[in-house]
């Protein structure tokens, strides 16, 4: 498989997007300038119609640092961070908005309106987070899921999170294979009753077998080499049509996932698009630290899902 660059892939990416709508996206406070400068790159690129929410006067303030004219776009005041994500959940429940994007506040303060009983955004799986990773030492990009919101998942969980993210597959990169492969990891690649990792590995690649995770080829427990080295994985001879070619990582739980992501991204300089998965609306959860390929590929991505919604490819 020819290996492509980051440019190529953020292209590609990026192309996917090009006959489809700008989604209407309700930005949540974004009330600091490396905010307004990341929605009007996403304008820019004719990917997201931007809903401003939060504190007019600390927006217009934001927009004027930036030196960006926000006059075309839409602003919904709201008093504070809290009343922002409140009433952005209550638009996108309403079917006013067709995706989500952090702004100037925590993740947990949006995330947490999302997630209420009450918010009109659940769906009846798990919310879950996913990197979608490229770096040029590897023929694809892939995904690592969760890194940001489930901190330890039970065996179930962690099916809604594969579940999830197969669909994230079959809608953003579809194409490059005909099933996604996941690979499920573990410290090490067998089974041991006393590593709760090894135990739910091997229980997820069950339920693929069975039909309860659909629409990939599961397998694990596999240690991290073994998932993405052919070489490492004939070294150890496991015989597997995962190891070696992973399409998903499944981390065992949010610190282990979360270090992986970012030593990827700040010591191999891989790109990195995050996106909130499982609600029904796909929500674009960005990072100052960020540049600006994964900004926009995390709004492309937004793009891509939102259009599987309203089509019925995704619930």
């Amino acid at each position: 498989m020819t290996t492509l660059t980051s440019s190529e892939y953020f292209r590609l990416a990026l192309g996917r997007c090009e006959a489809l709508p700008a989604v209407r996206t309700g930005v949540v406070h974004p009330v600091k300038a490396n905010v307004i400068e990341a929605v009007a790159d996403a304008v820019s690129e004719q990917l997201i119609a931007p809903v401003l929410i939060g504190p007019a006067g600390r927006i217009h303030a934001a927009a004027r640092e930036a030196g960006i004219d926000i006059s075309p776009w839409e602003i919904v005041d709201a008093e504070h961070s809290h009343e922002a994500a409140a009433k952005a959940v209550s638009l996108a429940a309403a079917g006013e908005l067709d995706a989500l994007m952090k702004g100037s506040l925590h993740s947990d303060e949006l995330l947490g309106a999302v997630v209420r009983a009450d918010s009109g955004l659940r769906t009846e799986r798990r919310i879950s987070h996913a990197f979608v990773m490229h770096i040029e030492s590897y023929p694809k990009p892939f995904i690592i899921t969760d890194a940001a919101v489930n901190i330890a998942p039970n065996l179930m969980t962690k099916a809604d999170i594969v579940q999830n993210a197969v669909n994230l597959w079959h809608v953003a990169l579809n194409g490059i294979d005909e099933l996604p492969k996941v690979a499920v990891l573990a410290a090490v690649e067998t089974v041991n009753p006393h590593m709760a990792a090894t135990l739910d590995a091997a229980a997820l690649s069950k339920m693929a077998d069975r039909g309860q995770i659909t629409g990939a080829i599961v397998d694990g427990p596999l240690a991290f080499d073994n998932a993405i080295s052919a070489a490492a994985a004939k070294e150890k001879g496991i015989a597997s049509a995962v190891a070696g070619h992973a399409d998903i990582l499944l981390v065992p739980e949010i610190e282990a996932g979360n270090m992986l992501a970012k030593q990827l991204t700040f010591l191999s300089g891989a790109d990195a698009a995050g996106i909130v998965l499982g609600a029904r609306v796909p929500i674009i959860l960005t990072s100052r630290a960020d540049n600006l390929r994964a900004r926009l590929l995390s709004c492309a991505l937004a793009v891509l899902l939102a259009e599987a919604r309203r089509t019925g490819r995704i619930k």
